[in-house]
């Protein structure tokens, strides 16, 4: 599964016609909006393929400016990912499960598989 998160840009008169397209649309979910004509929306998908049909149909629709993906989560990307750090899926680091250390003495090198 993924998920991405899309800020959509138009005008700020067309804000209102704007989200209730994107609800109605199936397309996304909107969860935050700014004075100036951003609406963050959450698209799902179970491939990235999925995700960027979404993102055009969004781009596609009346009043829409700009339609840019910001973040992406991919759950086979993040699993691949720690198989190659030889981790296991639910992996805690032992540094960060010592209840007895400080937690400002635990310092982040950039990689986990350093700690």
């Amino acid at each position: 599964m993924n998920i991405s998160s899309i800020v959509v840009k138009c005008r700020p008169e067309f804000m209102d016609t704007l989200i209730e397209k994107l609800n109605a649309s199936e397309l996304c979910e909107v969860h935050h909006r700014d004075d100036k004509g951003q609406i963050v929306v959450v698209i799902e998908g179970e491939d990235v393929s999925v995700e960027i049909s979404k993102l055009k149909a969004i781009e596609s629709m009346d009043h829409v400016i700009t339609a840019d993906m910001m973040y992406s989560y991919s759950e086979e990307e993040l699993m691949k990912a720690r198989e190659e750090l030889g981790q296991p899926a639910n992996a805690v680091p032992d540094v960060l499960q010592d209840e007895t250390l400080p937690a400002e003495s635990i310092g982040y090198s950039g990689q986990v598989k350093d700690l």
